[in-house]
This record gives structure tokens, C-alpha cells and sequence, in this order.
């Protein structure tokens, strides 16, 4: 028996005080989902797909996902195998911890490894960079050569193979900026980018489609 997937999945942007909630919003709606930005944990628990976006300060989003119970919900989402985005920050909290200006902060513990400053002359990485996605990506098929906006001063470094703590069942994307870090990861229900893609013109629209692909 085929399983039914919406053709207008529902998803909730998690509203926690970030302040890219509606720019990520606008784009989903852009492509066809039924979106509703909100904190409450039963719509963020019922929807087809979470995002939880970022902007700012690592211990700033995750004392603001705190409030509103924002690990928690993740955590049962991924335990029903439920998809969740993360961007920029939002992708960052996913980690064990952040460090910012030397106070390290923790994260969701999602994924192993430290979230550090970039370690690159100009700072912040702000503007338009190509990435190198994996072979069998999904999030980057049809735009594996294309740019994608950034706006940040820290970022996922000591992560993958050769580089300590690994991720060996997931997807990494990576971006060349000073010493490089972690553009983008794919592992399993849990997908994020430290670009914004709902900034990052028809190249980031195609990347939300293609995540929501997943969702269908």
C-alpha cells in the first residue's frame, strides 16, 4: 500500500524570537507549502516539517528555543523519523555546543563537535559563496554549482572525516572560506544549511524545493 504524502506539506517555522522567521516563511510559501510560524509545541509536533531558523548569537537562540521547548520538540520529532531544517544558527544549536567570544554555550547535542569562530582574514563571511556538496546529495540536485548566501563569523570546522569528531552516516557540504567549514548537512530526517536559503534567490528556492521533495 503507497503511503499518502500532502501535495502542500504543512510546515511550522518555529518562532522563538529569531529574526529571519518570515523571510523563511515567505519562501516556503514561495514553493507551495502551507506555512505557519508559530511556538506552540502541538502545531510543531503535528506539522510535516519543522524549520527552525537563526540569526545572532548562539546562547541568545538557544536560551529563546529553550523558553518554548525547542529541544524537546525536536528530539520527538527525529525519534518519529520527522523532518526537521535548520538554518544558520539554526543549523548551529544542532551541535553539542557554541563558543562564542570565548563562553561556550550548549547546543542540542544532535551532532557531535563544537560550533567555533571561523578562523579566515575578513569576518563576517557575509555574501555569496559556492559550495561542494556530495555526489548523491538530494538538497543539491540541480544546483551543485551555484551560490548561496552567508552571513556569519562562526561556524561547524572540526567536523567530518580527518577533521576529529564525524559524522559517518551523513552528507556533508562544504564551504572554502578561510579554513573551511560545514555549508550544509544531510542526515536523515535532520537537514541543515549555515547559508540562508530563503536569501539566496532561485537557488535557495530550488534547495527548499528540494527538501520539501523529501517531505511529499
Amino acid at each position: 500500500m503507497t503511503s499518502y504524502r500532502p501535495v502542500r506539506p504543512r510546515v511550522v517555522v518555529l518562532d522563538y524570537g529569531s529574526g529571519n522567521l518570515h523571510s523563511a516563511a515567505r519562501a516556503l510559501v514561495a514553493i507551495g507549502a502551507d506555512v505557519e510560524v508559530t511556538s506552540d509545541r502541538g502545531a510543531a509536533l503535528a506539522a510535516d516539517a519543522l524549520v527552525v531558523p537563526g540569526v545572532g548569537a548562539f546562547a541568545a537562540c538557544m536560551a529563546g528555543l529553550r523558553g518554548i521547548g525547542g529541544p524537546e520538540i525536536v528530539d520527538l520529532r527525529l525519534a518519529g523519523d520527522r523532518p526537521v531544517l535548520g538554518i544558520c544558527v539554526g543549523m548551529q544549536v544542532m551541535f553539542d555546543c557554541g563558543v562564542e567570544h570565548g563562553v561556550e554555550a550548549p547546543g542540542f547535542g544532535q551532532w557531535p563537535g563544537s560550533v567555533l569562530p571561523l578562523r579566515a582574514p575578513i569576518l563576517p563571511h557575509m555574501g555569496w559563496n559556492t559550495v561542494r556538496s556530495p555526489s548523491d546529495s538530494a538538497l543539491f540536485v540541480g544546483i551543485a554549482d551555484e551560490r548561496f548566501y552567508f552571513v556569519h563569523s562562526f561556524g561547524a570546522t572540526g567536523i567530518g572525516p580527518g577533521r576529529g569528531d564525524t559524522l559517518p552516516a551523513a552528507k556533508l557540504t562544504w564551504c572554502d572560506y578561510g579554513d573551511g567549514f560545514l555549508a550544509a548537512i544531510e542526515d536523515g530526517p535532520l537537514v541543515a544549511t549555515q547559508f540562508h536559503p530563503e536569501k539566496s534567490g532561485d537557488a535557495g528556492l530550488t534547495l527548499l524545493e528540494n527538501w520539501l521533495e523529501t517531505v511529499r
